[in-house]
């Protein structure tokens, strides 16, 4: 195995970190944003405020995305492992 195999194998495992990660981080991102602009709008600095939509809207989104996610996950695994013996010998 030389580098060049390495660092595909490592920019697969980014770019499929990336793409697992991206809605769920997106939703939070969003939620969060719309919930500060309600607290300035409102001058309420109230924690939990911001903090209980935001892992409501995570759980929403694991709960729908989640499958998707782990099946992602699962293949690149899979690929990766199989690979293994391609690249050793």
């Amino acid at each position: 195995m030389d580098a060049s195999q390495v660092f595909t194998v490592g920019q697969q495992a980014l770019y499929t970190l990336l793409v697992v990660c991206a809605p769920l981080l997106l939703v939070i991102l969003a939620v969060g944003v719309v919930v500060s602009v309600l607290q300035a709008a409102t001058q309420i600095n109230e924690s939990t405020l911001s903090f209980v939509p935001k892992v409501l809207a995570a759980v929403a989104v694991l709960a729908i995305a989640g499958p998707w996610m782990m099946t992602t996950l699962v293949e690149f695994l899979q690929r990766t492992l199989q690979s293994i013996p391609g690249a050793v010998g």
